[in-house]
């Protein structure tokens, strides 16, 4: 399975092949062909010379307007070797299929982002034989879905989301939100999804709060019990479950935060049952400088 975010960055189109021409529309703003079928294709753009030359990810889209290569780079710091290598991958990738080549570079750093960004110039100055503008998603242009509502409504989005943001300020707002967000979905994407974003945490108390939230996921779609609210939808028991989870994770947050949680504090959160009372404290507990501050008025 994945074990880097390198890895996890660009294989999440893999699981998900519709959530990149999502990401055309919703995060990079250029229009993209409504897609018809989807391809994964082999990554090898080698020739007879032994050098070894592999993109990322490679997608064949097939839309009513023709059939367009799409190549996925995950990049993670400035490498200029990239940069040499990016236009002899489309020209080849051309040769050989004959289908429009499109770069799209992911990236979880705003300043790689800027430095992949940059149009890549080949031939003579004011007069260039060839053109390369990567399209590139990172930080700076996917936004930080942080709402429960906004998480289900595009789960994949959202995976994204986390995905882009995980080694930022924004990483501990994202995942409370899509943990219950991945409910909506199947087991086995969750899991995969799951997987995804805990590769591209960089911090080690946000992977362990990713991990305690997927504890309960997998229980969630484990349990008799929660199989019995998913089938007979009594949503009494599934907002029971939730408080639960989010009174927990309120104090975890605080925990991994390193601000102290008194006992009066402890009690009074794990005691709540009021559902939007709970989302209330976990947001206030991502900036709230002392504990008691969860329960004091005009703190959002």
């Amino acid at each position: 399975m994945v074990s880097s975010s390198h890895e996890a960055l660009h294989w999440v189109f893999q699981k998900d092949p519709a959530l990149l021409t999502r990401a055309f529309q919703s995060v990079l703003r250029v229009p993209f062909p409504e897609p018809r079928d989807f391809a994964v294709l082999n990554t090898d753009v080698t020739e007879i010379e032994p050098v070894e030359r592999l993109v990322d990810t490679l997608m064949r889209v097939d839309t009513d307007e023709g059939t367009y290569l799409l190549v996925i780079e995950a990049q993670g710091k400035r490498d200029e070797g990239n940069r040499g290598s990016w236009p002899y991958y489309l020209s080849y990738l051309y040769a050989k299929y004959g289908w429009e080549p499109v770069l799209v570079v992911i990236t979880q750093n705003s300043a790689t982002a800027r430095w992949a960004a940059q149009p890549i110039r080949r031939g003579l100055p004011g007069w260039h034989s060839m053109t390369v503008r990567p399209l590139v998603i990172g930080p700076d242009n996917v936004p930080v879905i942080a709402n429960e509502w906004e998480a289900e409504r595009d789960v994949p989005l959202a995976v994204l989301s986390a995905m882009t943001h995980g080694r930022g300020a924004e990483a501990a707002a994202i995942l409370e939100p899509l943990a219950f967000a991945l409910r909506t979905v199947d087991a086995e994407s969750a899991a995969v999804f799951g997987q995804l974003i805990e590769s591209c945490l960089g911090d080690s108390q946000a992977k362990e709060i990713w991990r305690e939230l997927m504890s309960e996921v997998r229980y969630f779609f484990n349990s008799s019990v929660a199989e019995k609210v998913r089938e007979e939808g009594r949503e009494e028991g599934r907002e029971e479950g939730r408080a639960e989870d989010r009174s927990e994770t309120t104090l975890e947050i605080l925990e991994w935060r390193n601000i102290p949680v008194s006992d009066a504090v402890r009690e009074r959160v794990l005691s709540c049952s009021d559902l939007k009372q709970l989302k209330m404290w976990s947001r206030r507990a991502i900036y709230v400088m002392r504990a008691e501050d969860l329960f004091t008025e005009g703190q959002d």
